[in-house]
């Protein structure tokens, strides 16, 4: 016999009156995901990584995919369509995200409704919009935002027990990137009872293991790059968890069984396996900002008195120099546009180019027009030949050679201070152009620098 429904219902609302306000989240989040949409023309690695991947052919994905990468891959293949429709530049490489955190902001508005009523769900679903994580992935041109619309709208269909739709819009979310499964179990902890939830979860994982068991093999060249969380990591947990179970104090216990874990559980449960396995990005569980906005939102609507809403419109400040901010180059870890146009600036005929380290091919590879124009001289096969994000490089022997004929080489480095990589390439590229070459001039921008050698004595 199936279990009693672990929600309390509240009675449906006259669509036609809560339409109207239904309609201000997601306009909030859309307004907000359009303003500085391009952020200055400026366009970070990740952004890139999607850039040149979705323009490759369905053929070049489906290769790239076997190698690397798969756990982006339906993502690839969705923003592949949208280049075939429209090559609009940022915007189309942004606007489905804009699009997502819209439908996310009336996704959290749906689920407040339905466990706190009308003035939450305006509230909540406002806060969410508002936060400056989601506004800061509703402008990026990577998975992420989509992913939360999967995870809110999941929740929602979790509650009205619309179990089909509940195992198939979770596993989209999860093919988009797999760390989403984490709100599997942020469910389970809501949901357990229900053997319609059972069903759907063994569903979503057994038609998730192809996409596991991919991405585990890559694992190490995917993953590869993180450390384990850092102090800062722990104390913006600690931040999350004490403003949510201050939330939580008061609320419903319908709400607070929904929101507490969908904002604990995810974090939660990635940094401790980061301490083995270290895969924590915050990223990777941005969903889980939709329960600390459904508090919010619930407190708000049951405030008496005028303190809740000041601490809230005090909140509004710094919210507001964050928000502008993160529509400036400067918000993002670098900006390949500017360093391409850096080396347009440059680059003369027969120039080469040295990446330091290889990875910051990426760097150019969004701009094919500076790229071609120089001698990749460490390229031994390129990304689309080698089936691989930012190709092969040359044996270190066959680097120096290149390098020593070349008679000038431009130089594309990491800020001072990023630790070297230690492979032969990357060594025998320092020891040669140290050796060999002079210093012409070195620029500095935001995440890079373009170094300009000619070989000893030929700067001038």
């Amino acid at each position: 016999m199936e279990c009693p429904h672990p929600f309390r219902q509240l009675p449906e609302a006259d669509i036609s009156r809560i339409a109207p306000w239904r309609l201000l989240p997601p306009l909030l989040a859309a307004v907000l995901g359009l303003w500085g949409l391009e952020r200055g023309a400026s366009m970070w690695r990740d952004e890139s990584v999607t850039w040149q991947v979705a323009h490759r052919p369905l053929g070049g994905i489906w290769e790239l995919l076997g190698q690397v990468d798969a756990v982006h891959g339906l993502y690839y293949l969705l923003m592949h369509a949208v280049f075939q429709t429209w090559d609009g530049g940022l915007w189309a490489l942004r606007l489905p995200s804009v699009a997502a955190t819209a439908l996310a902001a009336a996704g959290v508005a749906a689920v407040a409704h339905r466990l706190a009523g009308e003035r939450a769900a305006l509230l909540a679903g406002s806060a969410y919009a508002l936060l400056p994580p989601m506004q800061m992935y509703a402008q990026e041109g990577r998975s992420y935002a989509l992913v939360a619309a999967a995870v809110v709208w999941s929740t929602y269909l979790m509650l009205r027990e619309r179990w089909a739709a509940y195992a198939v819009v979770l596993l989209l979310g999860c093919w988009l990137h797999e760390f989403a499964v984490l709100a599997l179990l942020a469910h389970g902890f809501t949901a357990w009872r229900s053997r319609g939830w059972r069903r759907s979860a063994a569903a979503v994982v057994a038609l998730l293991l192809p996409l596991a068991v991919a991405s585990a093999r890559q694992a190490e060249q995917q993953l590869g790059w993180l450390g384990r969380p850092s102090g800062q990591d722990w104390a913006a947990y600690g931040v999350l968890a004490a403003a949510v179970l201050l939330l939580a104090r008061g609320a419903s216990a319908e709400l607070v069984r929904v929101a507490l874990p969908l904002a604990l559980l995810p974090p939660g449960l990635l940094m401790v396996i980061s301490l083995v396995h270290p895969w924590y990005v915050d990223r990777y569980v941005l969903y889980a900002l939709a329960g600390l906005a459904l508090l919010a939102g619930a407190r708000l609507a049951q405030a008496r008195g005028w303190w809740p809403w000041l601490l809230a419109g005090a909140l509004l400040v710094p919210f507001g120099f964050w928000s502008v901010w993160l529509r400036t180059p400067e918000s993002r870890k670098d900006d390949v546009l500017a360093v391409a146009a850096a080396v347009r600036e440059r680059a003369g005929p027969g120039d080469a180019v040295v990446f330091m380290p290889s990875r910051r091919r990426e760097w150019l590879l969004s701009s094919p027009g500076a790229y071609e124009a120089l001698r990749d001289v460490a390229l031994a096969r390129t990304p689309a030949a080698s089936h691989s994000l930012q190709g092969t490089e040359l044996p270190p022997d066959r680097i120096r050679a290149a390098l020593l004929t070349a008679p000038r080489v431009i130089a594309l480095l990491d800020p001072p201070g990023q630790p070297l990589d230690p492979y032969p390439q990357e060594a025998v590229k320092r020891d040669t152009l140290a050796a060999r070459f002079d210093l012409c001039s070195l620029t500095e921008l935001h995440g890079a620098r373009v170094a300009v050698y000619a070989p000893r004595g030929a700067c001038g």
